[in-house]
């Protein structure tokens, strides 16, 4: 006799709870309960997964991005660009650092219309593989005393490959965040994606620090291939995390109406002034945390200020950062993005030479506090208010395409920034060139706010708060 299958019994065997109610009649009265435990546990999970995704790029994202720093300021010069004066050799080092930046426009241009065509997962996916895959390949590396001129070559390149994947990470990551966000809480959820940038911050500096104590004298020949290496397991757990995250809601129901075939084009047709405003505020943000890290190890260096003080240094600024920039995230959705931004900008303008100043006293208890309130406070506001206040910047069909334009934009000046930084010190035995190209980025990015505010009534933005507009 044929047995038709029954629903109820099969859902029953699958439950736990269901299938023990057939063996213990009395539990029958938690059924609600676990259910209405089980539908808050998948809400939560549903709102964590699209975060986690976007935050473990981002994190890896400015792992890449601070390691290979440290890297250039410390390691790289000597291995891979054995010059007889060391400011040459430092230099070269950062002329590595910055092709990444070059080859970041070309990769915003490529999976910021895959994104806005095929969907920000697919994005995300390929763009982590890449870059933790050429992170990964540089500890494999041979030094230019194993392989001669094949291995900055080789640096170089795989360089060129970490750039053109961040290239769209970020609008990406940003966008899987806020698109998944509920009403007016843009800046909180943007902001937790932005956080993996502090993480990234801290499991590149803890780690080279880490290392660099346990290889001790060998840590030129080995013991800086470790941080690298490790960034394996970063990759694999994002990667799978990824791979279980749906597209956003928001880009699903745009993409069934109205799709653009070719969003870079639009982009670059329409939105001309979101562009330009998206990358004059990312710029101040982006050179402002590079000067109180990368830059300020390179002056340590040059005044012989113990390296372990000004890492452990930014260690914990960049924890302070971690934490504070999900904070200003909340305050610009309930002051208004463009309000936090632009105190965020004045304060890291005001704050820039006393840091400097800092740095070259030598004492290890004001070096830490300057890098806690530069990089935990006026940096987390910039970087916080990001995501809520930039994707207000471009409809929904051109968004990702949008963003990493911007951003690509930004990144190519902001990469030669270590090695123009590098040369005025060692030229003019003085930071305040440093100090004016700073002061004038800062100039530019408040002129970018301006464009901002009066772009952000445009696009789907009574989700974000306009203040200050």
């Amino acid at each position: 006799m044929r047995h038709l299958h029954d629903p109820i019994s099969s859902t029953a065997a699958c439950h736990p709870v269901l299938f023990l109610t057939g063996f213990f009649p009395d539990i029958t009265a938690l059924i609600p309960g676990v259910f209405s435990v089980e539908r808050g546990l998948l809400r939560h999970f549903k709102v964590i997964l699209p975060i986690l995704a976007s935050s473990i790029g981002n994190a890896l994202q400015f792992y890449d991005f601070f390691l290979y720093g440290l890297a250039s300021a410390l390691v790289f010069g000597p291995s891979f660009f054995p010059l007889s004066n060391p400011i040459l050799s430092t230099s070269g080092a950062f002329v590595g650092y910055a092709v990444g930046f070059v080859s970041r426009p070309l990769g915003g241009i490529v999976f910021g219309s895959v994104g806005d065509r095929y969907g920000r997962k697919t994005t995300l996916t390929w763009t982590l593989s890449l870059m933790g895959g050429a992170t990964f390949l540089i500890g494999l590396l041979p030094t230019y005393q194993q392989a001669g001129i094949i291995a900055p070559i080789a640096l170089i390149t795989l360089r060129l490959i970490q750039g053109f994947a961040a290239g769209g990470e970020w609008s990406g990551g940003i966008l899987m965040a806020t698109e998944n966000a509920p009403p007016k809480q843009q800046g909180f959820y943007g902001a937790w994606s932005q956080a993996g940038v502090g993480v990234g911050f801290i499991l590149s500096s803890g780690l080279f620090f880490l290392f660099r104590a346990i290889s001790g004298d060998q840590f030129l020949t080995w013991g800086w291939r470790l941080p690298f290496l490790v960034s394996i397991v970063v990759v694999v757990l994002g990667v799978v995390i990824r791979l279980k995250v749906g597209d956003t809601a928001e880009f699903a129901r745009v993409a069934e109406k109205n799709g653009v075939q070719t969003p870079m084009t639009e982009v670059i047709r329409s939105y001309k002034t979101s562009v330009l405003a998206a990358s004059t505020l990312i710029l101040s943000e982006m050179i402002y945390v590079l000067m109180t890290t990368t830059v300020s190890l390179s002056y340590g260096a040059w005044l012989h200020v113990n390296e372990s003080i000004l890492i452990a240094s930014v260690f914990v600024s960049m924890t302070a950062d971690t934490v504070m920039m999900v904070i200003f995230g909340r305050l610009a959705d309930l002051l208004g993005a463009p309000v936090v931004y632009g105190l965020g900008i004045l304060c890291s303008a005001i704050s820039i030479y006393p840091f400097f100043m800092s740095v070259g006293t030598g004492n290890p208890y004001v070096i830490m506090a300057a890098f806690v309130i530069t990089n935990g406070i006026f940096h987390a506001a910039m970087i916080g208010t990001q995501p809520g206040l930039l994707t207000a910047l471009f409809p929904v069909q051109v968004r990702s395409s949008g963003l990493a334009l911007g951003q690509s934009i930004a990144s190519v000046i902001v990469g030669f920034i270590p090695l123009i930084s590098t040369a005025i010190l060692y030229r003019t035995g003085s930071f305040n060139g440093v100090i004016v190209i700073f002061y004038a980025v800062s100039i530019i990015s408040f002129c970018g706010l301006v464009l901002t505010c009066r772009k952000m009534s445009t696009f789907s933005v009574g989700t974000v708060k306009q203040t200050s507009c």
